[in-house]
This record gives structure tokens, sequence and C-alpha cells, in this order.
């Protein structure tokens, strides 16, 4: 029952103790003759030690439990909440000493859910395609993702670098773009191709000192894709105007032939009924009508192949969104080998692969068309496919005559062509194709000559 009496309880307890113990001793003392000043005066002496000795039961409890309490505040001050207390009592020191390990379970949790906050948007970051870099006010970079590390050094750590040390070993376009502190676009060239990026920057204030976030996001397949998007429309709009005209001028053309050949038999039928002075008028006549046949038949001609014409383009102006399904391997190869010649490099993959069958047979048939073009045999036209954790590559390589670095940066453009007679969408279609498959294509030359292309198509996402 004492332990479990409040403090104030047994502070009490204890003085009325205290008391009772140094009155009785002096009567005590009295009672055995002694004078009373001696007695009274003993009898508190006595007295003080018993009171003293009564009070420890109440005071080392109480130190025990603070200094406990003290060397686990310290442990919080240090970041260590892993230091729990006995409660073995239950009095006020053990509803105290109950709750700071609450407190400190708690603060367990809190922190380890803050960890794995942190250690998900660490990762998150680090993941991300866009270029992150936490500048101080004395342009130290503190913070940098994966892709900033590559985008600005190769991959190598930069913590640490200042602004300074670092932008002179990246692009020219690129280290100004960052030293103007300024919001917008920017491009520079990686040596193949020309990228397009956007800067952006953000300054906050972090433990009193100024600080500066910078994000690079890559713009040039957004752009690309936009581009891409006004020119299907011009497609559209002049393909449906062309359709409108062309039609009627086809037929007008094609009843414009037929009342030439109805008046070359009239024409004939009455010079003969005239007699033989009239076969010279005759012949001109005829001359004149199949003249006119010629003509009509031009014009079909044209009307005919400017339809076929505009009918390309509006095939990839309106391109389907891909229809993937499971897709065999063989059984692709053997539904182009009667189409286009060409050589299997390599084993195929165990695992299928996962596309719009249609769409990529279409795309390989205008790189083996493409390959031909350039000089390629069918014995160096090479087709390999391979297939990883993260996605399946499907790599064509000829041997043809290749392309200039100025050919290869526009390459993929819509209308840009290099031929005489191209009409410059083999290498776009195959570029919208592997990008409604959210995947990307890319074109080097062949040491030795020659020109590969890698197609590159990520599996489907799960869930």
């Amino acid at each position: 029952m004492f332990k479990q009496s409040s403090l104030e309880g047994r502070i009490l307890a204890v003085s009325l103790l205290a008391v009772s113990v140094g009155v009785s001793i002096p009567f005590a003392f009295l009672h055995f003759g002694i004078d009373s000043r001696l007695a009274w005066t003993g009898g508190l002496l006595l007295a003080l030690p018993a009171v003293l000795f009564l009070l420890r039961f109440v005071t080392h409890p109480l130190n025990r439990t603070l200094n406990a309490l003290e060397s686990g505040l310290l442990n919080f001050r240090d970041g260590d909440f892993s230091i729990s207390l006995a409660t073995k009592r239950s009095d006020q020191l053990g509803q105290l000493t109950k709750l700071y390990n609450e407190v400190g379970e708690i603060l367990r949790r809190e922190r380890a859910h803050i960890y794995q906050r942190e250690l998900l948007l660490d990762t998150v970051i680090q993941s991300s395609p866009q270029s992150l870099l936490l500048v101080d006010q004395g342009d130290h970079i503190i913070y940098a993702n994966s892709s900033a590390r590559h985008l600005l050094n190769n991959g190598k750590p930069i913590q640490g670098l200042t602004l300074e040390r670092l932008l002179p070993s990246c692009p020219q376009e690129l280290a100004d773009a960052i030293e103007k502190k300024e919001d917008g676009l920017f491009s520079y060239s990686d040596g193949d191709n020309t990228q397009t990026m956007h800067i952006g920057n953000s300054t906050f204030v972090l433990n009193a000192q100024r600080h500066r976030l910078i994000v690079i996001r890559e713009m040039t397949r957004e752009l690309t894709r936009a581009e891409v998007q006004v020119w299907k429309k011009v497609i559209r709009l002049i393909s449906h105007e062309l359709n409108n005209s062309l039609a009627p001028i086809s037929s007008m053309a094609h009843s414009g032939k037929l009342l030439a050949q109805q008046s070359n038999k009239s024409a004939g039928t009455d010079l003969d009924a005239e007699g033989a002075p009239e076969v010279s008028a005759r012949d001109g006549a005829n001359h004149k009508a199949e003249a006119l046949e010629k003509v009509f038949d031009i014009i079909a001609e044209r009307c005919r192949h400017l339809t076929e014409f505009t009918q390309g383009y509006a095939r990839f102006a309106k391109l389907p969104a891909p229809s993937c399904e499971t897709v065999q391997w063989r059984q692709l190869i053997e539904r182009l080998a009667p189409l286009h010649q060409f050589t299997l490099h390599g084993e195929l993959p165990a695992r299928p692969g996962y596309f719009d069958p249609v769409q990529i047979e279409q795309a390989l048939l205008n790189l083996f068309k493409n390959a031909a073009e350039a000089g390629s045999d069918s014995a160096h036209t090479e087709l390999q496919i391979t297939a990883d954790g993260r996605g399946q590559e499907i790599i064509v390589r000829d041997r043809g005559c290749g392309m200039s670095e100025k050919v290869l940066q526009q390459a993929l453009l819509p209308f840009y062509s290099t031929k005489p007679q191209g009409v410059g969408l083999g290498l776009a279609l195959c570029r919208e194709i592997v990008d409604a498959h959210d995947g990307h294509i890319q074109l080097h030359n062949r040491p030795g000559g020659g020109l590969q292309i890698n197609l590159w198509l990520p599996w489907p996402k799960c869930g």
C-alpha cells in the first residue's frame, strides 16, 4: 500500500512518523528521570537521523527515477530513441516512467516512418528522368540525383563540388543556362543529336541559408511529338482538300476520254460514207481524238499517282494506337522472310515479344527497304533480337552507304529525305510506331560502313 500511495502522501507519512519518533524519545528519557532539557535535546538529536533514514525510502526511488529520466532525455536529445526504462513501480514514478517509454515508442515509430518516407522520396528522385541539383549560397552542390550526375559529369559523383569547378566540363549551352539562373528552353548537341532541355530555378531558405534548386528536364521528345502532331493536322487538312478536288477531276477525265472515243467512232463512220476524197480529213480527226485520249489518260494517271501520294501521308497522320499482344519471335521471322530477304543474327529470346505485330512488321519492312536502297545486300542486312528484364530490342544492321552526321540528326523528322523520289516518311513512321509503344529508336553509323537501327520496346506494365 505504501508504494502505491502518492508522493505527497508518503512524504506526509514519513514526516508524521518522524515527529512521532522525535516526541516519543524525550518522553522516554523523562520517564527514566533524565533532565527535561537534556531529554528534549537528546530526543531531537536522535530523531534527526531517524527522519533522514525514513526520508531515504522516499528520496532514493525518486532520485533513481529522475537520474534514469535525465539519461533517457539526453539520449532523446542525441537522437537515440532505443532506450526504455524499467516500469516495476505502480506509483506516480512508475506512471512517469511508463509515460516516458510511450513517448519513446512514438518517437521510434515516427522516426522509422520518416526514414521510410525519406528513403522512398530519395528512390523516386534518384530514378526521376529530370536532373535535380540543390546548391547552397556558396554554389556548392549539396545534392544531385542520378540523372544530374549523368548529364553533368558522366555519372561520376558531383556532391560537394562547386558550380565553378563543374560547369567547364559541361556543354557550353548547358553551362550558360545554369549560370543565367533563369527559367527557359535551351538546346545543345551531344554529338549525335540535338537535345532540347527546359531549366527551372527556385530559391528557398534552409537552415537559415539561401538555397537554389535547379531542375533540368529533357523536352526533345515532347517537342518532337508536338511537332509531329502539328504535321499530322496539316497532312489531314491537305489530304482532305486534295481528295475533294481529285475525285471530280478523275471522274471528269474518265468522262472526257469516253466522249473522245465516241466522237472518234462517229467521225470515222460519217467520213467513210462520204467517200475516198475525205480520207485525209478523217485521219486528221482520228489523230486529234487519239491525242485527246492521251491527254485524258495522263490526267487520270497523275490523279491516281497524287491520290496514292496523299494516301501515304494520310496513313502516317492516322496511325492507330498499337494493339499489343504476345508474339512468338519465330512466327514474326517467318512472316517477314517472304516479304524481304535478311540474315538472322544470334539466337531468338526465349521470352515471347509483346507489341503490335502489324505495326512492328511495317517498321521492319521499311528498315529493310531502306537498307536495300542504301546498297546493302541481303547477306549483310542483319536482324537481331534481344530481351532483358527491362524490355525487348530489335536491331537492324546493314552495310549500305550510311548517313552523314547532318542527315543522322534529321533522319527521323517527317518529310526529310535525301532520295530524289523519297517522301521522308519511312523512318518517321518507324519512330511513330516505336513512340506509340512507349519505346525509343536510335540510329548510328557502323564501323566499316553501314547503319544500325535499334528499336527498344518496354515490357507491359504489370497491374
